[in-house]
């Protein structure tokens, strides 16, 4: 990582242990805290278990979730479409990408797929800098506002993600819904209150903490699960690429 030693937290913060979204509105709008907390929340579970060795966080930005993969890798490469102060290699995610094969041991694909032109080449291009063994952690929205204009080009099922996988000679080892339909629901809202003046973003904040405690009820528990099989907010999914599989 370029610049590690200056490295600041962005879109994603540590508070009391527990990875969230950042409550600083220059990072993360006032309508995104609770998918970000969502998707955070699968990251600090799984990353401890998935990231090892060389990592390669693609279309990383300021690298949010840095801190998070840090102490279980050895070797960070940050990669974008521009130069930035963590950028290691500014690179068009929609060509070949400039590393030899078998190169990382994790690659990191966070809120990218949808903004990518030609996945399938990407798709291609990671399997094969893959090195035996190694493994994708990577989410997706699906329920989801447009965003990145004019460059949010897909939303992907679990079918789609899950062909992807085997299209590349690659071992699915969980694919989970993030978020249901009260998250979705309360999404839209967050999003849309936290544009009005004034009362609009306590509102969206108050409505998003609601949310936050009722999906960790039972009940919320279930209605989250029944409901995202068809209503899924976003996927988190964990691929890997076994040994002997063709680059």
């Amino acid at each position: 990582m370029n610049n590690q030693a200056r490295w600041q937290p962005s879109k994603f913060e540590q508070m009391r242990g527990r990875l969230r979204g950042s409550r600083n509105v220059q990072e993360l709008g006032v309508g995104s805290r609770l998918i970000s907390d969502l998707v955070a929340a699968h990251y600090q579970e799984q990353l401890p278990c998935h990231a090892t060795g060389r990592l390669l966080d693609l279309g990383c930005g300021k690298a949010p979730l840095y801190a998070a993969y840090a102490p279980f890798v050895t070797e960070v490469t940050c990669v974008d479409w521009a130069p930035g102060e963590y950028i290691d290699q500014a690179c068009d995610l929609s060509r070949p990408l400039p590393f030899e094969n078998e190169r990382f041991d994790t690659i990191l694909l966070s809120d990218v797929l949808e903004h990518i032109p030609e996945p399938a080449l990407l798709w291609r291009e990671m399997a094969r800098v893959l090195a035996p063994g190694g493994k994708l952690v990577m989410n997706v929205p699906f329920y989801y506002s447009v965003h990145a204009h004019p460059h949010d080009y897909y939303r992907y099922t679990n079918f789609a993600l899950e062909r992807f996988v085997a299209l590349n000679s690659m071992r699915l080892l969980q694919l989970m819904a993030v978020g249901g339909i009260v998250e979705i629901v309360v999404d839209l809202f967050a999003k849309a209150l936290s544009k009005l003046p004034l009362a609009g973003p306590p509102l969206a904040m108050l409505l998003q903490w609601l949310a936050g405690c009722f999906v960790r009820t039972r009940l919320g528990a279930r209605v989250a699960k029944v409901s995202a099989r068809h209503f899924p907010l976003g996927y988190f999914l964990i691929a890997e690429r076994p040994a002997g599989a063709l680059p």
